[in-house]
């Protein structure tokens, strides 16, 4: 995903959360699958991009005394996954069941001129599925920061941004972003949502 967030031109790299699952699974074949879809306005800093990473697996043993459950992918892969307190219903978990976990990454950069509204800052929200039904738990969390422009080098397409910590970093724009429509003291904002949804189904 760095990769393709490098192409929305001025831009900041953030880590990116993996799937719930996958990172109790040393196997290559734990890979989930990965659609990204990038939008760009032409002449413009920034853009849009969405990734989604799909993942599936069966239950094939469980630990009640320490809330662990053992998976299988399609792949052939072993998942160990400790459910904590936000997964509600455990023991409604059986052998057998589909274990699917969807996360979706939005990252939106766009320039804007100083003064104009901010929501800079972090918000979250956590759905659990209800009382007696199976396990399914759904998240969202979004985070804003805002940098300000400190100098514009139009000749070698570059811009050099000032973070809220202090700390500053050139980005290389890209070749169709006309950055004389720019000036030192803009801000370029940076929007980070990430949501996913683990559920447990029967076959």
């Amino acid at each position: 995903m760095k990769n393709r967030i490098k192409t929305l031109g001025i831009v900041v790299l953030l880590p990116v959360a993996a799937l719930t699952f996958s990172a109790c699974c040393s196997s290559s074949k734990c890979e989930p699958k990965v659609e990204s879809l990038t939008v760009i306005q032409p002449g413009e800093a920034g853009g849009v991009m969405v990734e989604t990473r799909e993942q599936t697996a069966t239950v094939t043993g469980i630990d009640k005394a320490t809330r662990t459950v053992t998976m299988v992918t399609k792949e052939g892969a072993k998942i160990n996954y400790k459910a904590g307190p936000e997964v509600r219903n455990f023991n409604q978990i059986e052998v057998g069941d589909q274990v699917k976990a969807i996360m979706a990454e939005q990252l939106v950069v766009f320039a804007r001129k100083p003064g104009e509204p901010s929501s800079d800052g972090a918000s979250s929200v956590l759905v659990a599925a209800p009382l007696g039904a199976k396990p399914a738990v759904m998240t969202a969390s979004t985070v804003e920061l805002t940098a300000k422009v400190k100098s514009i080098d139009v000749k070698n397409q570059k811009a050099t941004l000032v973070f809220p910590d202090g700390k500053s970093k050139t980005f290389k724009a890209r070749k169709d972003v006309d950055l004389t429509r720019y000036a030192v003291g803009d801000e370029v904002v940076f929007r980070i949502t990430e949501a996913m949804a683990v559920s447990v189904e029967k076959p």
